[in-house]
């Protein structure tokens, strides 16, 4: 029994946290030019984890009060999730003289995400009856469920991105945008998986991918801003 206990803890690590660095490793070679220190990055991982504790507690509470509606609970779960991931992010690294640029903000809240997402994919596998179901799930949530938390967090960092150089009322606004798309995003996806809606895995996950795609793109928009910007303060020795 101990054997089976070990067995499935190791899994369980293994499909948490690798899958999860290894989009980590995918996400800090976009921004390879002007990386970010290790122990920011470090941080923000951390962030996302801890982000896990009081995203629980206020999941079991909209479990009471929205017992009896399936889409009000679900859409109440990532809306939770998101802010939860988010707020971490804020305080425990936004807050640093590390966030200096635009790209800083995606490449934080991205980093955070991988973080709440390697201890959410941790408790699926451990929970799993067998070894075969702890594959299949590690699988569906590489391809899935971690892209998913990467997109929707990113859309917040994006967000706060084209809002560095502006002042504090508008960065204030366009965070506030970025958590209530992060959230239908996120809330969307849950929805098609759970309630299935006439919708294959396949599509559901193909429209994740092109997300992923999108922030590729939206990516590269904000580097250049990032440059653009920071050539011309030098130019105006700021």
């Amino acid at each position: 029994m101990a054997n089976i206990a070990t067995s499935n803890l190791f899994l369980a690590l293994a499909g948490g946290i690798f899958p999860a660095l290894f989009w980590l490793w995918f996400w800090l070679r976009e921004d390879r030019l002007n990386p970010e220190p290790k122990k920011t990055i470090l941080k923000a991982f951390l962030a996302g984890m801890l982000a896990v504790i009081p995203a629980f507690f206020a999941e079991h509470l909209a479990l009471v009060i929205f017992e009896n509606n399936q889409t009000a609970l679900i859409s109440s779960w990532a809306f939770i999730e998101e802010v939860s991931k988010f707020i971490l992010i804020y305080l425990l690294v936004m807050r640093n003289k590390e966030f200096n640029e635009p790209i800083d903000a995606v490449i934080y809240m991205i980093t955070g995400a991988l973080g709440f997402a390697a201890v959410e994919n941790f408790l699926f596998v451990i929970n799993a009856d067998t070894v075969f179901i702890s594959l299949i799930t590690t699988g569906m949530r590489f391809i899935g469920a971690t892209l998913l938390h990467i997109v929707s967090s990113a859309a917040i960092g994006v967000m706060i991105a084209f809002s560095f150089y502006k002042r504090k009322v508008v960065k204030i606004e366009y965070a506030i945008l970025g958590v209530i798309t992060a959230s239908l995003l996120h809330a969307i996806f849950n929805l098609l998986i759970i309630k299935n809606a006439g919708v294959s895995l396949f599509l559901v996950f193909s429209f994740v991918w092109l997300l992923i795609i999108v922030l590729l793109l939206v990516f590269e928009k904000i580097k250049r801003l990032t440059k653009v910007n920071s050539t011309f303060y030098k130019k105006l020795d700021i």
